[in-house]
């Protein structure tokens, strides 16, 4: 079945204790956007939020950089809680740099891949990959679709997994409806990053529809 990593960029941020409590026991972790308005033209989540977040919930805490420098805020984000990082290949930092820099950490290593960015480039990482984020939409963008090539990439990424007995998780993110959940959930996704799903319907009702799928 697909697990959640629930987006806290669609909860109520004015309520965002009462939003993580709601939503929690349908969660298996929570996903954190952390923007700085020059990767993206958007400004999300910083440490001291994140720390906020650290106290009001046991389950792991994903960091999603899209930002221009990764590297400067592995360690601020650490120390506010998080557990684990996902990565962009086209920022100012290598991903050697990255890997190295998060694994020392001791958390959990992801890389995103953007529409346009082919799968080939994960190839020197794999063995060492905790997740594979597909990016299912333009990054930053919220509320578009998921771009047709979706199921696809995940199926490519899932073969290249389950052929080389590979640690790694596949997680879809961008574009996550009622209507592409279950091309996701075919193509072997092992986790969706829900907002909307999770925050705009009722997330235990949510819940029994993608098990039932």
């Amino acid at each position: 079945m697909l697990k959640c990593s629930t987006s806290l960029w669609s909860a109520d941020l004015a309520n965002l204790e009462a939003e993580i409590k709601r939503v929690e026991p349908y969660s298996e972790r929570f996903h954190i956007d952390v923007a700085d308005g020059h990767y993206v033209p958007t400004l999300l989540f910083f440490p001291d939020l994140v720390k906020a977040v650290r106290k009001h919930t046991r389950l792991l805490l994903e960091v999603h950089l899209m930002t221009t420098h990764p590297l400067e805020w592995i360690d601020p984000f650490c120390e506010a809680g998080a557990d684990a990082f996902i990565v962009y290949p086209d920022c100012e930092h290598t991903l050697d740099e990255l890997r190295r820099a998060v694994l020392t950490a001791g958390k959990s290593f992801g890389i995103s891949l953007k529409l346009d960015q082919p799968l080939e480039v994960l190839e020197p990482y794999w063995d060492d990959l905790d997740l594979y984020c597909n990016i299912g939409t333009e990054v930053g963008i919220k509320g578009a679709g998921m771009d047709p090539s979706v199921p696809d990439r995940i199926s490519r990424a899932r073969t290249i997994i389950t052929q080389r007995g590979l640690k790694a998780e596949v997680e879809a993110d961008g574009g996550i409806r009622r209507h592409t959940v279950p091309l996701i959930a075919a193509a072997g996704a092992d986790y969706i990053v829900p907002g909307s799903l999770m925050f705009g319907e009722d997330p235990g009702k949510m819940r029994e529809w993608l098990a039932s799928l």
